[in-house]
């Protein structure tokens, strides 16, 4: 990189921790607590891991024979009393589930940009960035920034945004907010999200009152032979059917098990159904869990609703919904057009295109963009 791309790509990053770090002070306000599983902790967390490992030198973490912040904390355990705490905590977690590295371990940050690990088989009981997070739950993070960046010549290059004397203060001055929040821990029987806002309660009414069945996204119903009591078996589909619309209306926004990136309605896509061959509005929205990203596309009509005349099969909007792991993904391709907003056009690892993504006009593709390279860092990041 020269030098003015390196500021760029600095200035980016300090970007994503500001943004990451209102998001986390706007949830203490609104909900008058943050807990520490919250979507906008695991962001802030991934944010500031991304800017400690850029320019961090491997050879200077000596036998740990690792690049990952991980060991950097460890390193400078000896010479911190902060450092010291945190990192005398990550081992006894550590040393409970012995067959597992901590989630900040260098071996994400070594796979390609979009080619993420599938084998889900083995759960992860550690949280990600375990070491970033016991650091801002006991209020230390920012005091062990401050040590990094007064001590790094000996940990990172010249050109590493620790080492900077201006973007490493920010860094640092930046976590003294969310280290001084107290974080919760208590969970209720829905993970802490029990109030959702009124958009989604109406999206769900409409969904569940449209007397269709919701995409694959959700859990499968056992085909039970056809009972006798046709009253009883309409109210118990009914029931099942608005269960349903409640989890995929969930899963588009914030959630516990997903942070919600990048949000925009009207979002025009062909689906790659027979007979469909002008582009439908939808929303389209990008979500972060703690296994891939995701990108969903939701036709208007299951937004919106639609009454009973509106069309004599309603499942056929069902089918047309989309759903890409960004896992699955091997190349995006972006076509700019001054009349429209632009498209996005996402190409599998099996060589086959995706339908078509026609953003409005406004820089909303921009934005998707960027949302897109923020979640993938730092395991990856979109390569021109």
């Amino acid at each position: 990189m020269t030098s003015g791309q390196e500021n760029d790509y600095k200035a980016k990053l300090i970007a994503s921790v500001k943004k990451e770090v209102k998001q986390v002070m706007e949830e203490s306000v609104t909900k008058k607590f943050v807990h520490e599983e919250s979507g906008s902790v695991t962001s802030l967390c991934g944010a500031v891991e991304a800017c400690l490992s850029q320019g961090l030198r491997r050879r200077a973490l000596g036998l740990f024979k690792t690049s990952s912040t991980t060991a950097l904390l460890h390193k400078i355990a000896k010479h911190s009393p902060e450092a010291a705490l945190v990192s005398k905590k990550v081992i006894e977690l550590e040393n409970l589930d012995p067959n597992r590295r901590s989630s900040s371990s260098s071996d994400s940050t070594t796979k390609p940009t979009l080619m993420k690990n599938l084998s889900l088989q083995n759960v992860n009981l550690l949280p990600k960035y375990l070491w970033i997070r016991l650091a801002l739950f006991e209020k230390q993070l920012s005091r062990i920034i401050d040590y990094l960046v007064t001590n790094a010549g000996r940990y990172y290059d010249k050109d590493a945004l620790v080492a900077d004397p201006d973007y490493g203060s920010i860094l640092s001055s930046l976590l003294v907010g969310p280290c001084a929040l107290d974080y919760s821990r208590t969970k209720t029987a829905d993970h802490f999200w029990t109030d959702p806002p009124a958009d989604e309660l109406l999206q769900r009414h409409r969904i569940s009152s449209s007397h269709s069945t919701p995409p694959p996204v959700r859990r499968p119903i056992p085909n039970f032979r056809r009972s006798l009591n046709t009253s009883s078996d309409e109210s118990s589909n009914r029931c099942q059917t608005q269960h349903l619309a409640k989890d995929y209306v969930e899963s588009l926004h914030q959630n516990s098990r997903a942070t919600l990136l990048f949000g925009k309605n009207n979002v025009l896509v062909t689906p790659p159904k027979a007979g469909q061959t002008e582009p439908m509005p939808g929303y389209l929205s990008l979500h972060q869990s703690a296994n891939c990203l995701t990108i969903k596309w939701t036709p208007n009509q299951l937004m919106n609703g639609f009454t009973e005349s509106d069309v004599p099969d309603k499942n056929i909007y069902w089918d047309y919904a989309i759903q890409v792991r960004l896992d699955e993904v091997v190349y995006v391709h972006c076509h700019q057009d001054v009349e429209t907003g632009g498209t996005v056009i996402l190409v599998g690892q099996d060589g086959v295109q995706r339908p078509p993504i026609h953003f409005p006009r406004g820089g909303h593709m921009l934005a998707f963009l960027n949302c897109l390279e923020t979640g993938l860092l730092p395991r990856g990041r979109l390569d021109p």
